[in-house]
């Protein structure tokens, strides 16, 4: 099996099977557009034989922003020249690029955004402690013609396709699971409930856009109390197909759920102490007294399990239930497993740390120089994001 090979997913097609997964990479400029370093970044994947490039989160509407510094944005038109340089950059090397769209809702501060967070329902997030205020039905209207807009504009800019974020605690994520969504409303109650959000943006956009393609990002389990678990999602894929998506990326996890959709086999307790709130703003002799505690209970706090390949099996479960396009995404760095992933039914791998660590690592699968990238899993990539730019703290590698 190549995994080199030409191929359809989702109705976009991809130089090969291997997609460089939705990552924030805080390189949107002022106005909230991809920096001309962005574009740099975005068309080195490329020219270095990435099959596809699902670009890093961008917020669909003020209100949802993120917390994050620098991520991008749909909502400012001045921008519009900006995205259109970079689906041209990519294009100019045959690499198609999706466009990832999603709201935050509770998983961001009110102080910092400017205004009330919303959420489905009114409640508190673990780290972001202001409450959210429970959406109106007129809240949900406006939410759903924001993501509209935004899939209209990727399809203007270029864009292949987009993908729309319904993972990782986000407000959508939210929306589907039993944990965010206490509505008794046609917007909750069950799943058909919970999922009404997502059919009347598909119905809106699928009015403007046509066959556009739409991808999903989904969290097929989370650790929340109430939350996602297999069977469950198997569901939800199902009517997410009935609604017409045409690809799903399958992953893991909340925010709220610390490492878990990033896992490593230890909490990288110095990168939280320095970037994430709000420990990182403790008083200097405060924070590193609580630093050393953290260091010595560290061993003893139990980290999720595998470290590879941990969605699969959840992958391989809503393949058997669901006819469609199924992206694996998680805990993915080894040639074998590739090749395991789509031998088991997966049209396509996805990948985030190991392209932070080695931009240039599908090139070097593509040439022999190498079967297994050389992240180590340390996760300090999966909080310096909180502070700045998103980097590979080893820094070295080549």
């Amino acid at each position: 099996m190549d995994l080199f090979e030409p191929c359809v997913v989702g109705k976009v097609n991809l130089k090969n099977r291997i997609i460089r997964s939705a990552t924030h990479d805080g390189l949107a400029d002022e106005d909230g557009g991809p920096s001309e370093k962005l574009i740099s970044k975005y068309s080195f994947l490329a020219k270095n034989d990435v099959g596809c490039i699902i670009a890093g989160y961008a917020i669909v509407s003020e209100e949802g922003a993120s917390s994050y510094p620098r991520c991008l944005n749909y909502f400012n038109d001045s921008s519009a020249d900006k995205y259109r340089k970079l689906t041209q950059a990519v294009h100019s090397f045959g690499t198609p690029i999706i466009a990832q769209l999603a709201h935050c809702g509770r998983q961001t501060s009110s102080k910092v955004i400017g205004m009330q967070k919303i959420a489905p329902s009114a409640k508190r997030h673990l780290f972001y402690p202001d409450k959210a205020a429970r959406m109106s039905v007129d809240d949900v209207i406006r939410v759903e013609d924001a993501f509209v807009a935004a899939i209209v504009k990727a399809k203007e800019y270029g864009f292949d396709g987009a993908q729309i974020h319904l993972a990782h605690g986000y407000l959508l994520h939210d929306f589907i699971s039993a944990n965010g969504n206490k509505r008794k409303d046609a917007y909750g109650g069950d799943v058909h409930g919970r999922c009404r959000i997502v059919k009347e943006i598909m119905i809106k956009a699928r009015e403007k856009v046509g066959d556009f393609p739409i991808w999903v990002k989904i969290s097929a389990t989370d650790k929340r109390r109430k939350g996602m678990r297999l069977n469950y999602a198997v569901e939800v894929c199902k009517l997410l197909r009935q609604y017409g998506v045409d690809a799903i990326e399958v992953s893991c996890g909340s925010v709220q759920d610390g490492m878990n959709t990033m896992r490593s086999k230890r909490m990288p307790m110095e990168a939280v102490f320095k970037y994430r709130e709000p420990v990182a703003s403790m008083p200097k002799f405060l924070n590193k007294f609580c630093l050393a505690c953290a260091k010595l209970v560290n061993p003893l706090i139990p980290q999720p399990k595998p470290l590879q390949m941990f969605n699969f099996e959840s992958a391989k479960a809503i393949g058997q239930a669901v006819d469609t396009d199924l992206i694996l995404v998680g805990g993915v760095a080894k040639r074998e497993d590739m090749i395991r992933a789509i031998e088991g039914g997966m049209s396509a791998v996805s990948m985030c740390r190991p392209f932070i660590c080695e931009p240039n690592f599908a090139r070097k699968l593509k040439e022999g120089k190498t079967d297994a990238s050389q992240c180590v899993m340390c996760n300090y990539c999966g909080l310096v994001i909180e502070k700045g730019e998103t980097k590979c703290l080893l820094g070295r590698i080549k």
